[in-house]
């Protein structure tokens, strides 16, 4: 959920291609040999990929945000802004399996979630029986575990808290760094350069979050 420079990842993927070729030419097994295929959770097929990468906007989503947002009593604007703010990296879902064979501990999906976190987050929920390695196919899913990370994060913020933040910046800050972290910022503590970077972009793309779920 730590966002990198996405200079990175385009120099990154000259790199991962060689390794996703090489990969390819030395198995006859597809790419996502027991993936699900992707949910029909509602996306707009009006909206158009990014001209430069290829990439999906956000907003393609929002379906999927709002309904995965009611679902989980979170801010479909702050989910939907979270989603902006994860979209620096590469979301294809061949080029994430070939970067997790280089970065073991990478991060799957639209909203860049670790194996732990979905695995803690689906206890009991309704995609219990989905599996992480199934995040870069299915949008919706990935949508929906954000939307009940949030929800879990939520019920872990301080009830006595300074005001010093608001209740989506913490959560947001909770996303990218962590329960731990999000329950210091709320007690006063400052947040690092990476991230007040995080939180930077998130006021950056809350207005058209906004815009993106009520269309």
């Amino acid at each position: 959920m730590r966002a990198q420079p996405r200079t990175k990842w385009r120099a990154a993927a000259l790199a991962v291609a060689v390794v996703a070729g090489a990969t390819a030419c030395s198995t006859s097994r597809a790419a996502d040999p027991g993936g699900a295929a992707p949910s029909s959770a509602g996306a707009s097929a009006s909206a158009s990929p990014d001209a430069a990468s290829g990439e999906k906007d956000s907003s393609f989503y929002a379906p999927q945000v709002r309904a995965s947002a009611q679902r989980a009593g979170v801010s479909p604007q702050l989910l939907m802004a979270i989603l902006y703010n994860e979209s620096y990296k590469p979301h294809d879902p061949a080029f994430q399996r070939s970067w997790q064979k280089i970065k073991k501990d990478a991060a799957f999906g639209i909203v860049n979630m670790h194996k732990a976190a979905f695995d803690e987050t689906k206890q009991g929920r309704p995609f219990a029986h989905r599996d992480w390695e199934e995040l870069p196919d299915d949008p919706a899913l990935a949508v929906e575990a954000a939307a009940w990370f949030l929800h879990d994060l939520a019920r872990q913020l301080p009830a006595d808290r300074p005001g010093t933040y608001t209740k989506d910046e913490l959560l947001a800050l909770g996303y990218n760094t962590g329960a731990g972290n999000m329950a210091a910022f709320a007690r006063g503590a400052r947040p690092g350069s990476q991230a007040q970077s995080y939180l930077d972009r998130l006021h950056a793309n809350w207005d058209k979050a906004g815009e993106a779920v009520r269309g």
